[in-house]
């Protein structure tokens, strides 16, 4: 069975060539470890959110699911990079209420050097960025193979 896919990126990575996203995506690392290894992955759309307060949100996912996308993942970048994004859990609210499309908050593992950082900072101590980053966590083998 093939699913469809659509990343969203935060914008100050605009230039990123998507590399670690589409390496998870292939061995189902990090938030794609909830896909079979047998099952087909396609990605459908890739694109950044067009920059705070996410503007390219309201719009993108129509044009994804015109391609058929049918998952929608926010880039782990809108959480590694600091501050990680404020919107990201209305982004989450937004799509799937007005496009009816799954989104899951990650892509890649996080990177070891940026769960030091956060760690230290204490950025993702509230319930809600624990549950976040959940998806993205991994033990530390794969977040160090991330770096």
């Amino acid at each position: 069975m093939k699913t469809k896919i659509g990343i969203i990126i935060c914008n100050r990575y605009h230039t990123c060539a998507g590399g670690k996203c589409f390496s998870a995506m292939q061995n189902r690392d990090g938030a794609f470890s909830i896909y079979k290894k047998e099952g087909e992955l396609e990605l459908v759309g890739y694109t950044t959110c067009g920059g705070c307060p996410g503007g390219n949100i309201e719009y993108a996912p129509e044009e994804m699911k015109k391609n058929g996308v049918q998952v929608i993942h926010l880039a782990t970048g809108l959480v590694v990079g600091y501050p990680p994004c404020n919107n990201i859990s209305h982004f989450k609210k937004y799509i799937k209420e007005r496009y009816k499309i799954e989104v899951i908050v990650g892509t890649h593992p996080i990177p070891q050097k940026y769960y030091d950082v956060h760690t230290k900072l204490g950025t993702w101590n509230s319930p809600k960025w624990k549950k976040l980053i959940q998806p993205t966590l991994s033990d530390e083998k794969t977040r160090l193979a991330y770096n």
